[in-house]
């Protein structure tokens, strides 16, 4: 029997567990059982049981995945549990492992980290939250440059992973990555592409070149990369607030909260969770373009969102919002014009969540 052939027998449960795993375990692990759990767009999981070598049981969280940015993903949220633990403490589940294994002619990445029973139901207190995701934004890349080490993952796309001094151009290379995404699965749209190219030529470099001219500075922070409402619970054993599913990379820490504007948010939406935040962190200066840029880093992952689910409503948002910046910062009449009967922030619609909205 090759090693890639090669499965743990008499476990319990529904869930096939390949001895590729089991290796990256500690050593004198045994697997008891594998059941599937929980709801993932992208991947299959399960709640994997075991005996640790000293006889204490130990529960893990598995996560397997196949296809495109499947190595990231896993390696990814790997080095992104390793880097938020060590930033906050219990913050994240610690992770133990990730690896690959073929079954039959398909090759398979997994992720296995620790396992929690998570209340999902439960906003987390916003003053004890907005403290951990500061303590988390506080680390700061070893080089001093905008990037990450591996690449990541929003959704199932693949972050383009280069060290870049200057935030606008790495933000710049994030965005259009997401809007090559975009248009992959959903085709072109020559106003979208035109008002795209209008906000990569001349509103990034006035609305976030400022950042960094003039004397200004802003530090590289790890950010969780997708922290929505769906990526967020309470632990059930401790009471504590427990984040999952990371793909960080070192960016403008602000960045961390465009998800909070949009369309999806039922929580982190409310007001108080960024005046908390910003006890600790204030606005970076300008102050006065910190709405603008919250709109614009919301444009990331409405793209995301719109790449991964055709025919939801996030590309429409996302191209008003491109109007209003464009108007706001870099005018030009061939564009259409912004409508605020479409714009969220305006209206205070929503979109009623479902569960595979996101990655």
């Amino acid at each position: 029997m090759s090693a890639d052939d090669a499965w743990e027998e008499g476990i319990e449960g529904n869930f096939p567990i390949h001895r590729n795993v089991t290796k990256v375990l500690p050593e004198g692990t045994r697997v008891v059982s594998a059941e599937s759990c929980g709801i993932s767009a992208w991947t299959k999981t399960a709640k994997v049981s075991t005996i640790l070598r000293d006889g204490s049981p130990k529960r893990y969280f598995l996560k397997c995945i196949v296809g495109k940015g499947a190595r990231a993903l896993v390696n990814g949220e790997f080095q992104s549990a390793i880097d938020i633990d060590a930033a906050c403490p219990g913050l994240v589940p610690k992770a133990a492992g990730w690896g690959k294994y073929i079954n039959g002619d398909v090759t398979v990445y997994f992720f296995i980290g620790d396992f929690h029973d998570i209340d999902l139901s439960t906003a987390p207190e916003p003053a004890g939250f907005a403290a951990k995701i500061a303590e988390m934004h506080s680390s700061t890349s070893s080089n001093g440059l905008f990037g990450y080490s591996v690449p990541t993952v929003i959704g199932i796309m693949e972050r383009t992973v280069t060290w870049e001094a200057s935030w606008a151009k790495s933000f710049t290379s994030q965005l259009q990555d997401v809007i090559g995404y975009d248009n992959e699965t959903n085709g072109e749209w020559p106003e979208l592409d035109a008002a795209c190219r209008q906000l990569i030529d001349v509103v990034i470099p006035r609305l976030l070149g400022v950042l960094q001219s003039e004397g200004r500075q802003i530090t590289p922070a790890l950010v969780h990369g997708d922290l929505w409402e769906r990526n967020v619970g309470i632990g059930m054993e401790t009471g504590e607030t427990i984040v999952f599913d990371p793909g960080c990379t070192y960016a403008h820490n602000e960045m961390e909260f465009g998800t909070w504007r949009c369309s999806w948010a039922y929580y982190f939406n409310s007001p108080v969770y960024m005046r908390m935040y910003q006890r600790s962190i204030e606005p970076s200066e300008p102050v006065e373009g910190f709405d603008d840029r919250n709109r614009i880093y919301s444009i990331h992952p409405y793209l995301t969102d719109s790449a991964g689910h055709p025919g939801s409503q996030s590309r429409q948002i996302a191209y008003n919002d491109i109007l209003y910046l464009c108007e706001k910062y870099g005018p030009l009449d061939s564009l259409e014009r912004y409508d605020p009967s479409k714009d969220i922030s305006v209206t205070g619609a929503q979109i009623p969540f479902v569960m595979e909205q996101l990655g």
